[in-house]
């Protein structure tokens, strides 16, 4: 999987966002180009999975017990301990729970709608469903009471879950199967999050860090240099920071596929922005650039790290396949664009680019446009019109930029004068002192 830069722009075949087996489904940069099935089946456990003890078929989970989980719930006592519980006690509503509501808006591969994560907890008291709460509480507090279990164990124990779950949902129909897994996903994963999103013993931290230090270093990139075709119509700019805003909240949700929510409406805000830039619907490839841009503009918290933890703990049939798939593929896609970028990607010499790098390259205008031929029509001519103000803002923002590097020298300069002086006065006229006395 590879993105590639033409005469057009950016871009990648939707062939290579496919999975490398063929299989059909999306690929991902995580898995080496193959999707999550394919990347299972081909790839050996990185250790070997602990003995979880059987998940209930009866009885509360009350009278389950476990050594190192015991021992943290008495550390803990009087804090978080029975928070799962009491959300489902007959005499409390769903309100006071402290789980995530779903986010209004938020279409996944299962087409949620607001109100079904808390139906789903209603459903939970119902007889024929409290097998389901009971085992995923039996997971949630057996996955947190072996917390020295490296991350890559604890995401194939989640998704081992996911597939054993699914079994219970057998003989109902595919859309009340996916919303219920989606539901599933949700209570277990806001219930983990803290002890393994970003945990200790992976290195994404240190690669968030890294990613957030080449964006900054990328502050100069344009959208002329990315040939994103979007203009500066004030529509077009609410759909951009639109996007912005929904790309930097992925890392204030919890659940994976609120974050995948998020990707998914920036996404859609930056569809409708080249949409009303060319009055056409918007190709691939303006998209790809068009992101690329946006996640360089947002500078998004913690990114690298959100992205390992939606691979890591998604239900991978949403990252293979439908809207939120291919968004994700994509958002992996310009990340990575952005690792690699250098000076050919943005039609660049090495030396432009490493002047830019440095802060001391020129403002990047647009190329001059041909002359208009002979009848062209209003779009084409308004076009041209946004063309030229963009190349008069270009120029100008050059020309403050350079006076600013000026009235920089100038100070440095003045600064050095002063200072001379004064050390040249204090030569000729050292001061001295007198002992009282």
């Amino acid at each position: 999987m590879s993105v590639k830069v033409g005469l057009r722009g950016i871009h990648v075949d939707r062939s290579e966002l496919l999975c490398k087996d063929g299989c059909g489904y999306y690929g991902n940069l995580a898995w080496q180009g193959y999707c999550s099935k394919c990347w299972r089946e081909r790839s050996p456990r990185q250790q070997p999975r602990p003995e979880l003890s059987r998940e209930p078929e009866s009885g509360a989970v009350s009278g389950i017990t476990f050594s190192k989980f015991e021992e943290k719930k008495s550390s803990e006592k009087g804090r978080r301990v029975s928070t799962v519980r009491k959300l489902f006690a007959s005499k409390i509503g769903s309100k006071r729970g402290n789980l995530e509501p779903a986010t209004p808006g938020a279409h996944t591969s299962a087409s949620i709608r607001p109100g079904d994560f808390n139906e789903f907890l209603k459903s939970l008291r119902k007889p024929s469903e409290q097998i389901v709460q009971k085992r995923c509480l039996h997971f949630i507090h057996r996955l947190q009471a072996t917390a020295d279990l490296r991350v890559q164990a604890q995401s194939d124990l989640v998704q081992d879950f996911y597939q054993n779950i699914t079994s219970h949902f057998t003989g109902q129909s595919l859309e009340h199967t996916e919303r219920m897994m989606d539901n599933v996903e949700k209570f277990i994963m806001t219930r983990l999050y803290c002890s393994v999103f970003c945990p200790d013993d992976s290195e994404d931290e240190q690669q968030d860090l890294v990613l957030q230090r080449r964006i900054r270093s990328l502050h100069w990139v344009t959208l002329q240099l990315l040939q994103v075709p979007l203009t500066e119509r004030s529509e077009v700019t609410e759909h951009l920071d639109s996007a912005i805003t929904a790309i930097i909240e992925v890392d204030a949700k919890r659940a994976p596929q609120d974050k995948l929510a998020c990707v998914s409406r920036c996404s859609r805000h930056i569809f409708s922005g080249l949409r009303v830039s060319s009055q056409e619907p918007a190709a691939a490839d303006d998209f790809l650039s068009s992101l690329i841009y946006v996640v360089l503009k947002a500078n998004p918290p913690r990114l690298q790290s959100n992205i390992q933890y939606i691979v890591r703990f998604c239900h991978p049939k949403r990252l293979m396949t439908g809207e939120a798939g291919y968004y994700f593929t994509n958002l992996c896609c310009a990340v990575a664009f952005i690792e690699k970028l250098d000076g050919p990607s943005l039609n660049l010499t090495h030396e432009e680019f490493a002047e830019y790098m440095h802060g001391r390259g020129k403002a990047a205008a647009p190329k001059p446009e041909r002359p208009l031929p002979d009848g062209a029509g209003p779009g084409v001519r308004r076009m041209h019109r946004n063309l030229q103000l963009l190349a008069e803002l270009s120029a100008r923002q050059e020309r403050i930029l350079r006076n600013a590097r000026e009235l920089e020298s100038e100070l440095l300069e003045w600064t050095r004068s002063v200072r001379e002086e004064v050390e040249e006065t204090i030569r000729k006229f050292p001061l001295h002192i007198k002992r009282a006395g």
